[in-house]
């Protein structure tokens, strides 16, 4: 028993692939919603519209498709960088097929889409958080390692200044456990926060008010510093102090980032943006309720170099920076099963925290 045209069209209809269907000229003819989805339009504008004026990858993309229809061979490509109508870029993998109109008999395109964006950052995701677990459990090992001779160095330095015949020769001893002292708090920085967190309950919104006082105290009011706040964000339970620790970290840098700027920026801005989001998958974890805080400047952006390995201790792009500010605002974000990404160009870099909303 044939299935009817209704049935085949629901089904179409209830796909999560993406499916046109183009005439011989490349005009769409049929667009279902996953489609209409992965286009950012609605079927109604899609239908009669020529398929370049949808999305476009390249010319050579386009004279595929015609030689497609011509020759009657279907191909496939994979993570296609694809510009859309708005000149949005989506990564789609797409399926070309020729089959032939029901009715006409003329040659048609059946084209199939799947959108990559989202598994793609999923995987980066994953990656990213077993990068981090990797470097903290190497970090902790080595910081033991370290901690441990410089406890024997600093105390035979104290039992070397008792039994030192002149004052003056104390100088050298002090040096030794000076430096101890200060290798010891760089050893202490990398564990990160060593204390239990104290869960409370939090406004995102105070702490990130907390972290524009102290930029605007630091900057000495030098930068402008805009507010998009989504004042319908539940609270959450949190330690606040890391929190504003987490913010204050990529805040700062992206202050002396647009301080140190060459050449000057004639209005450095720091924007801080709050939104929901819903059904949000992170790693491997799959949240329902999920605040997502963009942290904007117009700085020079991040070197290319450094953004494989920027949460990465000891990574800085600074002369006199310490690396460790950005892989501590992470460790503490991690801790609440959030993760923090960021995307760079020149004159606008964006650092988004993502941070699970559980039900309090």
């Amino acid at each position: 028993m044939l299935a009817s045209p209704i049935i085949n069209q629901r089904l179409l209809e209830h796909l999560n692939t993406g499916v046109l269907l183009l005439d011989a000229d490349l005009t769409v003819q049929y667009v279902n919603p996953a489609a209409e989805a992965l286009l950012e339009m609605s079927g109604k504008r899609c239908l009669g519209v020529p398929f370049s004026e949808l999305a476009i990858e390249s010319e050579d993309a386009i004279t595929a498709m015609e030689q497609s229809v011509i020759t009657g061979h279907s191909y496939t490509k994979r993570e296609a960088i694809i510009q859309l109508h708005n000149q949005q870029q989506v990564t789609l993998d797409y399926s070309v097929s020729p089959v032939a109109h029901p009715e006409t008999r003329l040659p048609t395109l059946l084209i199939e889409l799947q959108g990559r964006d989202r598994l793609m950052r999923i995987s980066r995701e994953e990656q990213l958080i077993a990068k981090q677990e990797t470097t903290r459990s190497l970090v902790r090992g080595l910081a033991h390692e370290i901690k441990n001779p410089l406890g024997g160095i600093r105390g035979a330095a104290q039992l070397l200044e008792r039994e030192l015949p002149s004052p003056d020769l104390k100088e050298y001893t002090n040096i030794i456990i000076e430096e101890a002292d200060r290798l010891r708090d760089l050893v202490d920085r990398l564990l990160g926060p060593r204390h239990i967190p104290k869960q409370e309950v939090v406004n995102i919104h105070e702490v990130l008010e907390r972290v524009c006082q102290l930029i605007e105290v630091e900057s000495e009011g030098h930068i402008r510093i805009d507010r998009d706040y989504d004042p319908s964000i539940p609270e959450l339970e949190a330690d606040k102090g890391q929190l504003i620790q987490a913010m204050l970290n990529i805040c700062r840098n992206a202050m002396q980032a647009m301080q140190e700027s060459d050449p000057a920026i004639e209005q450095p801005t720091l924007q801080l943006r709050t939104r929901t989001v819903r059904q949000f998958t992170i790693g491997h974890h799959r949240h329902r309720l999920v605040a997502q805080i963009d942290i904007t400047d117009n700085g020079p952006g991040i070197p290319q170099e450094l953004r494989d390995n920027l949460f990465y201790p000891m990574v800085s792009g600074r002369a006199d920076g310490t690396g460790l500010g950005l892989s501590i605002s992470q460790s503490i974000i991690n801790q609440k099963n959030g993760i923090i990404e960021f995307t760079s160009e020149p004159g606008k870099t964006v650092f988004s925290i993502y941070l699970p909303l559980e039900a309090l």
